[in-house]
């Protein structure tokens, strides 16, 4: 039973092709979380209607489906580096360009920009991980790539403190991060990309084909996730909340994601991934129920969104991770891709879907949302445990992973307890 994989040579080969990938995500995470959470208090300050303030995160969104079908593309033309570094300096400009105007409708255009900039990131980087990782380490390295990702993202919320949302200083801090996010991924001399030259064309309707778990599941998470991260700001802020308090409630979500994206992730490499998400989302439901019982400027409610983050935001790894164990190598980075579109698209509607929550049930509306959205995540994974079953874990009892163990016995009770019966994956 080993609480950390042993990292044998190809293990360490992979850590280290991918280090200045992962440092610099540190650096444009910690910006976006610090611009997010700034342009979300600015619109609460204006007074802008919900729909416009929901507006932003649809915006964003929307230039995150347009993103993630161009940076394929991009790729097999310049490769993944050059990409990477076009989009950071982009995003830069975006950022900064935000500051200088007040004005909704720039704040709409830019906000859409830096999702165009942040899915060609995320699929330029998890093509580059996926297409150097075999199954058994795929949801570590991925959970890495997760805790990485939410946790200079809420390091980034944290830094808010320092700012007025209404000036300049905090937009040119982010573009001024932004912009360092490219030295490490340029001067890597380990820095090792797969080849996508000869990448397979996979559509949306023959990925659902292929593995219908893992596409259904990455839209309904894109869901939740964009409803909670569209939302909170507004949520925190309408509950009379400083722009500090906002940041830490924020920062809690990421937090809570990164510290248990590992042990989540690194179960799911053991245990049947569609099982460990079964467990996650119910774990978010029991979580937002108690968050009715809070008002937000409670350290309990804090507490509660750490954890709700820890259990919700794993998600996505495992969903990526399960599809990627299906599809041939050959379709890695094209199934990257479009498990970006698929995210983006349900994280486009999620601020649209959460917004009369809040309007309709007020205060106890973002926890109303919270529910409801991972309801359907539940829902879903019964189908397909139900569709089609697969044993708990296929691994010998010694080789399965201290996470694993600690998931072995709810998952069984969930196989045991699920009506199943055999069509496809």
């Amino acid at each position: 039973m080993r609480f950390i994989p042993k990292l044998n040579s190809n293990r360490k080969s992979i850590l280290l092709a991918t280090w200045g990938l992962f440092t610099g995500l540190t650096f444009l995470l910690i910006s976006a979380g610090t611009f997010s959470t700034l342009i979300g208090v600015r619109a609460e300050l204006e007074n802008l209607p919900t729909v416009i303030s929901g507006g932003l995160t649809t915006a964003y969104y929307a230039g995150f489906l347009l993103g993630s079908w161009y940076s394929l593309r991009a790729m097999t033309q310049v490769g993944h580096i050059r990409v990477y570094a076009a989009l950071a300096s982009l995003l830069s400009a975006s950022t900064l360009v935000t500051g200088l105007f007040d004005s909704p409708l720039t704040w709409i255009i830019m906000r859409s920009s830096t999702g165009f900039c942040f899915a060609g990131l995320y699929v330029v980087a998890e093509s580059w991980l996926n297409g150097l990782a075999a199954n058994h380490f795929r949801g570590r390295l991925l959970a890495i790539y997760n805790a990485v990702t939410i946790g200079a993202y809420g390091a980034g919320q944290l830094i808010v403190f320092n700012f007025d949302a209404r000036n300049l200083n905090g937009y040119a801090f982010a573009a001024i991060i932004a912009s360092l996010a490219v030295i490490p991924v340029a001067i890597s001399e380990q820095a090792t990309t797969p080849e996508v030259e000869n990448h397979t064309h996979i559509s949306l309707r023959e990925l659902a084909r292929i593995v219908p778990s893992g596409f259904g599941a990455i839209l309904l998470v894109g869901l939740a996730h964009g409803g909670i991260l569209g939302m909170a700001v507004i949520h925190a802020t309408r509950e009379g909340l400083s722009v500090g308090r906002v940041g830490v409630l924020i920062a809690a979500l990421q937090i809570g994601g990164m510290a248990l994206t590992w042990p989540i992730s690194s179960a799911s490499d053991d245990i049947d991934r569609r099982i460990i998400g079964l467990l996650s989302a119910f774990a978010v439901i029991v979580l937002g129920a108690s968050m009715l019982t809070q008002p937000a400027n409670s350290w309990w409610t804090i507490l509660i969104l750490f954890a709700i983050g820890g259990f919700s935001f794993p998600l996505y790894a495992i969903a990526g991770a399960y599809t990627n164990d299906w599809v041939s190598p050959e379709q890695m980075s094209a199934a990257a891709s479009q498990l970006v579109t698929l995210y983006g698209f349900g994280a486009m509607l999620g601020p649209l879907a959460a917004a009369p929550f809040l309007d309709i049930l007020g205060a106890q509306g973002f926890a109303w949302s919270i529910i409801t959205f991972h309801a359907l995540i539940l829902v879903f994974l019964i189908y397909r445990i139900r569709a089609w079953h697969a044993p708990v874990t296929t691994k010998h009892w010694d080789d399965v992973s201290f996470h694993g163990r600690a998931f072995f016995i709810p998952a069984t009770i969930v196989s045991l307890g699920v009506n199943r019966r055999t069509t496809k994956k």
